[in-house]
């Protein structure tokens, strides 16, 4: 065999074993509907993208597309990492429901996981955090803290999502402080710092003196920084770039294990569709540091609060509770089962306003 013929073949065998390996990379697809630098939910989900890097090298290759609006566009994106190899496909945002469930059905060899959805496919698993549960103890440092009496919340879309979160915080609130009124106002983004500055200045002008948040940007806190005086909670990501003041705690979304852990079951051939909502006791949500502008006895009354919710001593529905219209939500004792929660779509009584369709 002549020599040009021999090292041919090496070249060629060297490419096949190249490409071999190439295709043993386990390919995992992340679409955002956020920028990774938004300081809240899509950072924290990208930060999720990283750790499965770093915790599986060269066997995998993940990527990502931000920014995606939720509807049309979003299909488009996920069928274009379907047809570019993906393996795995984790859909961030809840308006990607639909379009995950219509994706999935033309690609059943490639596995997909939805984020705070509720509908599935064998290849479609559903996931999300008891972000509730941080809400609780935001509600009970806000009303202990507010000296106005009004807590402002920016809400985002009202799916039961969010209207469980204000519920929670409202609750919690109450419970400490009977006199303390919450006004809401509605975004109808995830994120827009010009809309959620806003809110947050609109809010401030009617005299709440805490706002809280479920939109993704840190322009509420620098809204409330900029007016002094006004305390404010991180979203989603722990925002400590405006600890100690305005920003006093924060939930945090921890996604890595989560991402890890369903990376390694595609890898092994032990994924399956199923659903998982976890909270504070699993690791899921956390709760950022609260700083020394909270008082140490409502720290303290803070701290024991997640821990009674991460150890299930405690659950943030418990009754007795009424729904808006005073009908009866929960008896004495009674806590609200996942099935109620995950359809929630009333106010608890004492919250003033309707919820927009």
């Amino acid at each position: 065999m002549k020599l040009s013929t021999l090292l041919a073949s090496a070249a060629l065998a060297i490419g096949l074993a190249g490409g071999a390996y190439a295709d043993d990379k386990t390919k995992v697809g992340f679409v955002y509907v956020g920028p990774v630098g938004d300081g809240g939910w899509t950072y924290e989900h990208d930060q999720g993208r990283l750790a499965v890097e770093a915790e599986f090298g060269d066997k995998v290759e993940t990527v990502y597309v931000e920014n995606v609006a939720e509807g049309p566009d979003s299909e488009r994106v996920m069928t274009q990492m379907a047809l570019d190899g993906a393996d795995l496909i984790f859909t961030t945002s809840f308006g990607y429901m639909d379009p995950t469930i219509n994706v999935a059905a033309k690609f059943p060899n490639v596995k997909f996981e939805h984020a705070t959805g509720y509908k599935r496919a064998d290849n479609v698993s559903t996931y999300s955090a008891r972000f509730y549960e941080g809400r609780a103890i935001q509600g009970h440092i806000a009303g202990k803290m507010t000296k106005s009496n009004i807590v402002g919340y920016i809400g985002s879309f009202p799916i039961p999502e969010v209207i469980r979160g204000i519920n929670s915080a409202f609750i919690h609130a109450k419970k400490v402080n009977p006199d303390v009124e919450f006004k809401i106002i509605w975004a109808y983004t995830w994120f827009d710092p010009a809309k959620e500055a806003d809110a947050a200045n609109v809010l401030i002008e009617q005299g709440a003196d805490v706002v809280l948040q479920h939109t993704d940007s840190t322009a509420p806190q620098a809204a409330a920084q900029e007016a002094g005086n006004v305390i404010t909670f991180g979203q989603a990501s722990d925002m400590g770039q405006y600890a100690p003041m305005p920003r006093v705690s924060s939930i945090i979304d921890d996604w890595a294990p989560y991402y890890v852990a369903r990376t390694k079951a595609v890898m092994d051939g032990t994924w399956a569709s199923t659903d998982t909502w976890d909270g504070i006791g699993a690791g899921m949500v956390g709760i950022g540091e609260i700083t020394d502008a909270v008082p140490a006895d409502v720290k303290a009354e803070a701290l024991a609060l997640k821990a009674s919710i991460a150890d299930g001593s405690y659950h943030p529905f418990t009754g007795p509770l009424k729904k808006q219209d005073g009908s009866d939500f929960l008896a004495e004792g009674e806590t609200a089962d996942d099935g109620t929660l995950a359809g929630m779509n009333f106010y608890v009584e004492g919250i003033t306003g309707d919820i927009p369709n």
